[in-house]
């Protein structure tokens, strides 16, 4: 069992920058693979960054590609999403979402998740 809080939502303009972060408690965090979802209004959720257990391999969706960063800090147990170059197509609710082994895209895969943390870019 682990537990997720995301926290570092809010509003800011197109262009601006959001660091959002994940703080895990319960079973060993490095035990889990990580991802970061988001979810618009009317729409599916989208996978949106993932990174392996030991923070070495990381992959994005393309349309975050070169503008978000995912990292992980595992001694503090926190996993994090840098946003920059926001643009109002990525108001969404962000979760993060923890599964054993390796990460994936598909958020059916995953076992554990947070509340979410609401992100809104103004244009």
């Amino acid at each position: 069992q682990v537990q997720l809080v995301e926290s570092g939502g809010g509003l800011v303009q197109a262009g601006g920058s959001l660091g959002l972060s994940c703080a895990a408690s319960g079973r060993t965090f490095s035990t889990f693979a990580l991802g970061w979802f988001r979810q618009a209004p009317g729409k599916e959720r989208e996978f949106v960054a993932g990174i392996s257990r030991s923070g070495l391999t990381t992959e994005y969706a393309d349309s975050v590609k070169g503008r978000f960063t995912i990292s992980r800090d595992n001694p503090k147990n926190t996993v994090y999403l840098q946003m920059n170059s926001l643009k109002p197509e990525d108001t969404a609710v962000y979760y993060c979402a923890a599964k054993l082994w390796a990460y994936s895209k598909n958020y059916m895969a995953y076992d554990y998740w947070g509340q979410g943390t609401q992100v809104t870019v103004s244009s």
